[in-house]
Formats: C-alpha cells, sequence, structure tokens
C-alpha cells in the first residue's frame, strides 16, 4: 500500500534563523511534513557566529532530512541584503517557488539586560539588538516576498516572544527587548495589511517558555532530564519544545484557509487547540495563558489544566 502523501510535501520553505532553537524546531516539523526547507544562519562548521555555540545550519539541514523532508543549509548573514538577495535568487533558481518564509532571526541573548533602562543598558548592544531582531526581518522580507507571491497562498510567519495582548500592557525584560519583539508584532500587521489583497498571508506566532538549547544549557540540564529544572524555577513546568512551535508553523503550512489568521498575532498554545497537535510529550502546553492566570499574580506552579 503506497504511504500516505504528508501534508506539505512539494512546499518550498525558507527558515531564515534556523541555527537553533525555535528555527531549528520549526526547520525539523516542516521537514517532517514533506517540505523542502532551505536553513540559513550564520554558525556553520567553519565558523561559529558570536554566540560561539556548538550548533550549525548543516546540522539543521541534516536533521531535516533525518525527519523526511529536504533540508537545504545556507549560511547568510541576514543583515547584509547582498547575502540575503543571493540566498532567494538561490532558491528561485533551484525551486522556482517559495510558499513559506519563517523570519526566525534573533541572535540577542548575548546582547539584552534584565529589567536596565534605556539610559542604563548598553547601548551598542542595544542598538545591536534592535538591528538582528528588526532590521533582519526587513530586509529577508523585502527580497523573498516578491518570489513567495508568485503563486497564490503563501506565508510568512513573524517570529517573535509573546502575543499581541499580552505585550501590550507589560514590560518585557527591557527597553531594547520590549520594541524588538513589539516590532516584529507589528510588522505582521502590516505584512498582513500588505499581502492579504496579493492572496497571501502573515501571521506573528509566539512560543511559550522554550526549552531551547540556551535554556536547558543555563539551568544545567537536558531534554531528558529536564523537570530537575523545576525545583530552582517552578514555573518552568509549563515549558515546550522547539518542536512545539515547529508543529504550530507546519499545520498554519497545511491549512488551506489559513488566511482566516492574517494579520493575526499567535500562539503555539493557541494554535494547537485549533489544529489537535501535542508537544512531543503528548501534552498541550498553553503558556501564554498560564503566564497570565497562575504565573504573574504569584500563584503557586501548577499546570494542572494548562498542558
Amino acid at each position: 500500500m503506497p504511504e500516505a502523501k504528508r501534508a506539505l510535501e512539494g512546499k518550498v520553505a525558507l527558515v531564515a534563523g534556523a541555527t537553533r532553537g525555535a528555527g531549528r524546531g520549526i526547520a525539523v516539523q516542516l521537514g517532517a511534513q514533506g517540505a523542502t526547507v532551505y536553513a540559513s544562519g550564520r554558525s556553520t562548521r567553519g565558523r561559529r557566529s558570536e554566540y560561539d555555540r556548538p550548533e550549525t545550519v548543516e546540522e539543521t539541514a541534516e536533521l531535516v532530512t533525518a525527519a523526511g523532508g529536504r533540508g537545504i543549509a545556507v549560511v547568510a548573514d541576514h543583515l547584509v541584503p547582498d547575502q540575503v538577495e543571493a540566498l532567494i535568487r538561490r532558491i528561485d533558481t533551484e525551486q522556482g517557488r517559495l510558499d513559506l518564509l519563517v523570519n526566525d532571526i534573533w541572535g540577542g541573548e548575548l546582547l539584552f539586560e534584565w529589567e536596565s533602562t534605556v539610559w542604563e543598558h548598553d547601548l551598542d548592544k542595544g542598538l545591536r539588538l534592535t538591528r538582528l531582531a528588526v532590521e533582519t526581518h526587513a530586509v529577508t522580507s523585502h527580497f523573498a516576498l516578491p518570489l513567495l507571491l508568485r503563486r497564490p497562498g503563501g506565508l510568512v510567519v513573524e517570529m517573535t516572544d509573546g502575543t499581541a495582548e499580552y505585550n501590550a500592557t507589560r514590560y518585557r525584560v527591557s527597553f531594547f527587548y520590549d520594541i524588538a519583539k513589539s516590532a516584529v508584532l507589528r510588522m505582521a500587521f502590516a505584512l498582513g495589511h500588505e499581502l492579504g489583497p496579493r492572496g497571501a498571508t502573515a501571521v506573528a506566532l509566539t512560543p511559550g517558555w522554550m526549552r531551547s538549547e540556551i535554556m536547558l544549557e543555563q539551568f544545567g540540564v537536558t531534554e531528558e532530564n529536564w523537570r530537575d529544572a523545576l525545583g530552582e524555577v517552578p514555573h518552568f513546568a509549563i515549558s515546550e519544545t522547539p518542536s512545539y512551535v515547529g508543529r504550530a508553523v507546519a499545520a498554519l503550512a497545511a491549512d488551506p484557509q489559513v488566511s482566516r489568521w492574517n494579520g493575526r498575532s499567535l500562539s503555539s498554545g493557541e494554535l494547537a487547540r485549533v489544529y489537535g497537535f501535542t508537544d512531543l510529550d503528548g501534552s498541550r502546553p498553553d503558556a501564554w495563558r498560564y503566564m497570565v492566570e497562575v504565573q504573574d499574580p504569584g500563584r503557586p506552579a501548577d499546570t494542572a489544566g494548562y498542558r
């Protein structure tokens, strides 16, 4: 009996900023649904970025292929327009189409300072954070969207931290972090206005408290024993893997009625309820509802009813 066709076979995606974290999780889950995924980033086996971490775009591409898709690693600095233009030209030459753009470039973990005012925050780091988090997305969209618009039904996913509703009334970490994440939310709204009449869709998407490589390392745990961190950080119980938001993107990309979300701010937990996917452990963490109802009011950690 022939194998059932996966939802994204024949689709071409660019995950910009796919080296680690959400980008890697998204790329792999798109591959699991049969997509061809261009995974871009600065960290390669031959040269690390200033993060100086071991994850590479080549590894991400290999994981995409192992999951059942076709992973293609591309080294690109999305702050350099010529490199982004060359990347899109390559996709056009090799595929002749682009169905999905995921703007996940971030690069700010080593740059922001918690609860630091704009006059106290290191200015060079703050300005670089905004360039990495905002300018990269604009550059990538500028070059990628003409190719994406060549066929109807294209999708742009702007990755951020926090929903529009949550961030609208809460100070997020610091001045520079706050404006960066808010700007990306607004990007999705603006792109929705520009893409919708042209047959494409744009959304903003946030994971919850994500167990990225950096977060696990910070807590001194692995994905296998992550619950050992709960003694120190009880609310970490609501956390999720990068695969969870990856499945959210895959569900959006496979939805023939995805335009219903155009211009909206979404979360992995919200979309799990709509589309029925789960995290790798079979749970459905709803981190942003948990933060509003449990964590922010100072209630004891309890994920009952939230995952």
